[in-house]
């Protein structure tokens, strides 16, 4: 009966959560329709807490929840030996996941040659708001990769990787200690419930944020916007469909038909995603969803923190995608050794990218310049960012879902319902 209950809930809120997309929509062009530029601007400075709220509450539990669940994870695997075995797999899968997306936007801007219709159409005024960036150094990334002080990290949402990395040492160390470790992986593992369960309550504030997110893209853009740009969106979401087609393909393969089953308990995840546009936000859903699937919760522990980190399959495909449309609108014609060797760039310099929206943006910049592409070009995406990072964000926990799910199936569990 709980159970039953406990369904209706979530159905209720999936229906809410797209309640609250349709209507941010209608209120987002009616707004921008029918009302001045101060109405709008006012509007939006109104507006936007309803997502600011909720995404603060996310970040809240982010540190905590992946804390918990990973040293739960890898202490409940045990040795060393079986935690790199599984690593190995991981990371494997997600390195072939990467190369293929990358790969897929590769081959469509050179098909389709979005880039050409954006020559002659960049605005200085919009490229001096550009996100200020840092090209990758060896230096950057390590200091990403280990956290100096636990307790900076957890209280920072930009360091999930430093948490990710304490947590399977940590984890390795109290399975080490045998009994003495038990009480640790006690209360780790009550934490990782009252994260749940505090996640399950901050969710019912996502239908609001979804609302105030969209309504106010709409409400600042446009309808006018998609026309303009309606090709370069409409290119996007056809590569992105084909990412999925490959990636629901691949969870075929491990699962056959259940891949439906796994889809449509992924459902509330990804539209968070993508009204968010924060991978963030979907993340503590996706964790509870997988385990509700049947993949045995040592491994979504185990991989999907690390695939927040390492797996943006969407954002991925972007990378590729955005830098060769800029090369295009520029006429910076470059030949099939150099966009490998970008792909390549790329598959690094993404790698840790904090999974914040607007990353994907600062990624593209710092390796661009590398190539002769005048960074200022990202003013030509900048307008519609916002709706190919929603598209994006919601490939990637198709992405982790379809890589936990191989993992799980790759170390020979069954996955049960």
């Amino acid at each position: 009966m709980d159970a039953h209950h406990n369904d209706q809930k979530k159905n209720n809120l999936a229906l809410w959560i797209f309640i609250g997309l349709i209507a941010g929509v209608i209120v987002g062009t009616l707004i921008n329709l029918l009302t001045t530029s101060e109405f709008i601007k006012h509007y939006v400075e109104i507006a936007k807490y309803g997502s600011i709220i909720f995404l603060k509450f996310i970040k809240l539990i982010i540190g905590p929840l992946v804390l918990s669940t990973l040293v739960v994870g890898v202490a409940g695997i045990g040795d060393a030996g079986t935690v790199g075995r599984m690593g190995a797999k991981t990371i494997g899968w997600f390195i072939f996941a990467s190369l293929m997306s990358l790969t897929l936007g590769l081959i469509i801007v050179n098909i389709f040659q979005p880039g050409l219709d954006f020559q002659n159409q960049i605005s200085e005024a919009v490229a001096s708001n550009l996100p200020k960036t840092d090209s990758f150094t060896l230096d950057h990334f390590i200091e990403q990769l280990i956290p100096e002080n636990i307790f900076v990290a957890l209280s920072s949402h930009k360091m999930v990787l430093q948490i990710v990395v304490f947590s399977v040492l940590f984890g390795l160390a109290v399975a080490a200690i045998g009994e003495k470790g038990l009480p640790i992986i006690r209360a780790m593992d009550s934490l990782a419930h009252v994260m749940l369960k505090l996640t399950n309550m901050i969710m019912w504030l996502a239908p609001l944020a979804v609302f105030s997110a969209i309504s106010i893209v709409i409400a600042e853009k446009g309808v006018g916007i998609m026309v303009q740009y309606g090709k370069l969106i409409l290119l996007f979401y056809f590569a992105l469909l084909i990412l999925w087609a490959i990636l629901l393909s691949f969870g075929y393969l491990f699962v056959r038909k259940r891949v439906w089953t796994l889809l449509s308990h992924i459902k509330e995840p990804i539209i968070l995603a993508f009204a968010t546009a924060s991978s963030e936000s979907a993340y503590p859903k996706l964790l509870n969803q997988l385990e509700r699937f049947g993949v045995n919760e040592k491994i979504t522990s185990f991989v999907l923190p690390l695939g927040y980190s390492f797996n943006l399959d969407g954002s991925m495909m972007y990378m590729t995608f955005g830098s060769l449309l800029i090369a295009q609108a520029y006429g910076v014609d470059l030949t099939i050794t150099q966009q490998i060797t970008m792909l390549l760039v790329l598959m690094v310099t993404s790698k840790g990218i904090a999974a914040v929206p607007r990353a994907s943006l600062v990624v593209i910049a710092a390796t661009i310049a590398g190539f002769g592409i005048p960074e200022i070009g990202l003013a030509i995406l900048l307008p519609v960012d916002q709706f190919l990072d929603m598209g994006r964000t919601a490939t990637n926990v198709v992405g982790n879902a379809v890589a936990t799910v191989a993992v799980s199936r790759m170390e020979g569990e069954e996955i049960h319902t």
